[in-house]
């Protein structure tokens, strides 16, 4: 058990890791560095000589006529596939180990096997992302999945480590942890609709947008979740109407965040044991909006919208700790 607790704990780090990773690899504008799926360019590392490129430009050519091999993009696309593959490596020994040890009452068994069916999808999806050029639908459902797959580890590495009760009073307030929670998971997936449509700078200000407070928005065209197939989506399709709805729907739900979680904390504080976790969480929401703020006045700056990213899956993961310990049942 001790063995499958550290696994656990080193599964939501690399995770967390592949999780930034795949931000940079979008904000560099790395996802289709590589055109197949799982090589690169029928290789299993990237092309790297100028021999390698020549070859992959012939043999690719219809991709090529309109994106030529870059490198540097193959690199950091194969580069998180092969952190991804590791971390799905752990999963399965993870879950191997659950299913020999499954006689103890204390070792979890459906909640391994349940990551592995999670992360099997989510390199299902990785494929589509690739094949299907870039989906916003895909590519943000692969966001998610990322996202709920760090959650569940890191609740398989809290509940593998923690034995201790939550008082009464905790346990009291997991039902308003969960709206903490749905908003924050609601506000994520509003920010991957914002990256994959390539609508962070549709509002190049703040708080207004190009200049006005409510400007010309199209949330229907925003909105509409499946397109055609075939198209290429890198740098995004949508025209600017469409592109302020999306940024603009991330913003609003911005404010619920902070609303939710402002009042989440003034209750959470009142609880000795919770005291820590709601300082965190107020710490990293935070950080979190002033991060965003300076996504939009500095331009978009590639750290700082990689950190976004990263910010936003600790976010979720404190309100996962919160959702532990405030926990109704106990094992």
């Amino acid at each position: 058990m001790k063995n499958f607790r550290r696994l656990a704990w080193i599964a939501t780090g690399l995770c967390l890791f592949v999780i930034v990773a795949g931000a940079w690899v979008r904000l560099t504008h790395a996802g289709l560095g590589c055109p197949d799926w799982p090589g690169c360019y029928g290789m299993v590392t990237w092309p790297k000589t100028p021999e390698h490129i020549e070859t992959a430009t012939r043999v690719f050519s219809e991709h090529t006529v309109t994106r030529a091999v870059d490198s540097g993009k193959a690199f950091r696309e194969m580069a998180h596939r092969y952190v991804a593959s590791l971390l799905g490596l752990l999963i399965v020994i993870m879950a191997v180990m659950a299913w020999r040890n499954r006689r103890d009452p204390a070792q979890p068994v459906g909640l391994p096997m349940s990551i592995l069916a999670l992360v099997i999808f989510q390199g299902i999806l990785g494929m589509w992302t690739v094949t299907l050029l870039l989906k916003p639908a895909i590519v943000t459902a692969h966001l998610a999945g990322g996202m709920a797959t760090g959650a569940l580890l890191f609740w398989l590495a809290l509940k593998t480590t923690s034995t201790s009760k939550p008082s009464l009073p905790a346990r009291a307030l997991h039902p308003l942890v969960w709206l903490g929670f749905a908003v924050v998971v609601v506000q994520i997936l509003l920010g991957g609709w914002v990256s994959t449509n390539y609508a962070a700078l549709a509002c190049p200000d703040f708080p207004t947008c190009t200049g006005a407070w409510w400007p010309q928005t199209d949330f229907g065209e925003g909105f509409r979740i499946w397109r055609g197939v075939g198209v290429d989506y890198e740098g995004g399709v949508l025209d600017q109407s469409a592109r302020v709805a999306i940024h603009m729907a991330h913003r609003i739900w911005a404010i619920a965040v902070v609303g939710v979680l402002a009042w989440l904390f003034s209750r959470l504080v009142r609880v000795e044991e919770l005291r820590g976790l709601a300082f965190g969480m107020i710490g990293v929401l935070t950080v979190q909006v002033l991060i965003g703020i300076y996504n939009i006045v500095g331009g978009l700056p590639l750290a700082n919208a990689v950190a976004h990213n990263g910010i936003a899956a600790i976010l979720l993961f404190t309100m996962v700790a919160l959702l532990h310990r405030t926990r109704r049942s106990v094992a």
